[in-house]
């Protein structure tokens, strides 16, 4: 969109603040879970058994909670990311 070309995937990426590192500090995501060296698909097992540990720790801690709370803090955690106006 902005280079008009695949070459610059990586520059787009971030000047629009997609990488993992900034959806993280801009706080759209939790977590980054890191691939194997190669990436994902060069160790598929690894990288599922790493989700599948960090995904079971962050269910564990949401065992108990009033589905009311967790709706209620969903939905201040996208609150929080964009800007409010207030109509007059």
């Amino acid at each position: 969109i902005l280079w008009r070309s695949w070459d610059y995937k990586e520059q787009a990426a971030e000047a629009l603040k997609l990488t993992a590192f900034d959806l993280k500090e801009l706080g759209v995501i939790d977590e980054i879970v890191p691939e194997p060296v190669g990436g994902a698909h060069k160790d598929k097992e690894k990288m599922y058994a790493e989700f599948k540990k960090r995904l079971s720790k962050a269910l564990k801690s949401l065992k108990g909670v009033k589905p009311e709370k967790l709706i209620k803090k969903r939905r201040q955690k996208f609150y929080d990311i964009g800007v409010w106006i207030e109509e007059k």
